[in-house]
């Protein structure tokens, strides 16, 4: 990809920048507290657009693509991660739709996701089940006109916020990823339910719950594509999850490197600046170049989507660099502050929690490097 930017990706990448800053940043660290989900905020997201970045024009959708996406997330993220993964999480349920839904499944559903009057899950995990979805219980046996689920998801982002999940199961008894399909779920379907709530370490204000299958009764016009479908579909939304998590990673490593300038350069110890140190600078500069490293990966990946290219690869990359900078650039931050970075009225406190689960959720960096091995070792 070229490395200049275009004045368009320039534009939403500070029209995203100069929202967060009105609408997020000086509320996260309250919502975080008291694990308030910012129902607002997210709503004018959606008037601007940000719910549906990715989505052509004629559903609704900015059609601005992979890059701007990005660009816009990392925005958001490093004001408040927590808004940036619900952003995130409504992008990646859409992207399965667009790809394998009919068009009525189109018009439905992608049209209000993309204009913010919808929100969107993704669900696969259980607790029997999370890097290998081929082990997943949940099970939907076919019925006249709909589809029976019994079972149920955990760790679901979004989940009692959604009016629409697309819903990994099994639709036969072999285990094996050939018998999974995707289900659309939409709000108030019978027989479905919340279960418990998530008292998380980070991203405290996003929605993160269990969901509850007791005969749910799902129309078979809601099946994208067709039985066995589920796997392929996953991991098309997986890979353009991971560029969100990237990106989302992104933004909390350029918010802890801020911190951290901006207390090196104001505490002085010895008669001088912090900043002065040489220790002190060290960390400043590797979590620097770390970061740009982690930047022009991710948005490889973003580009090679917006071409139509594979990019299952470059996304992991891009996810495990990125998510692991950001684990390294909070313990910098968190460092650099020396005991204030443990107090909660330090902004690093909070990105030092929040990092944590981006090496971990949309695959582990264990599952990252597994990916990118089986690539580069078939090339």
């Amino acid at each position: 990809m070229a490395f200049q930017l275009t004045p368009e990706q320039e534009m939403i990448r500070l029209m995203a920048r100069d929202f967060a800053k009105r609408e997020l940043e000086p509320f996260a660290g309250t919502w975080d507290r008291n694990e308030v989900f910012p129902e607002a905020a997210v709503r004018k997201m959606g008037g601007l657009g940000l719910m549906g970045m990715m989505l052509p024009i004629e559903y609704g959708g900015a059609g601005a693509g992979a890059v701007s996406y990005s660009l816009a997330l990392q925005e958001i993220a490093a004001a408040c991660a927590s808004t940036a993964v619900t952003m995130s999480v409504t992008n990646l349920s859409s992207d399965p739709i667009l790809k394998f839904g009919s068009e009525d499944q189109k018009q439905k559903f992608l049209v209000p996701l993309a204009r913010g009057e919808m929100l969107g899950a993704f669900a696969v995990t259980e607790p029997e089940a999370g890097s290998d979805p081929g082990s997943m219980t949940t099970r939907a046996e076919e019925r006249r006109d709909h589809y029976l689920v019994n079972g149920s998801k955990i760790f679901i982002t979004n989940g009692s916020r959604a009016d629409v999940i697309v819903l990994i199961v099994r639709t036969g008894s072999e285990k094996s990823n050939r018998v999974l399909s995707a289900l659309l779920l939409t709000k108030g379907t019978p027989g479905f339910g919340i279960g418990r709530r998530d008292e998380k370490m980070g991203l405290r204000a996003s929605d993160t719950v269990e969901l509850l299958f007791d005969d749910c009764r799902i129309p078979k016009e809601n099946l994208l594509a067709r039985e066995g479908f589920g796997f392929r579909a996953a991991m098309v939304a997986l890979d353009s999850g991971r560029i969100g998590i990237a990106s989302q990673s992104l933004g909390i490593a350029r918010a802890c490197l801020q911190e951290a300038i901006s207390y090196a350069k104001s505490r002085r110890q010895f008669g001088k600046s912090i900043g002065s140190f040489q220790a002190i600078q060290w960390m400043i500069a590797d979590t620097a170049a770390e970061i740009e490293a982690a930047h022009w990966l991710t948005l490889c990946a973003a580009d090679r989507k917006d071409q139509g290219l594979p990019f299952t690869k470059e996304a992991s990359m891009a996810k495990l660099v990125a998510s692991e900078t950001a684990n390294r650039a909070a313990y910098r931050a968190v460092q650099i502050h020396g005991g204030y970075g443990y107090m909660r009225e330090y902004k690093v406190e909070r990105l030092y929690r929040d990092a944590r689960v981006t090496a971990i959720y949309e695959g582990t960096s264990e599952v990252q490097r597994i990916v990118i091995a089986r690539a580069v070792m078939e090339a």
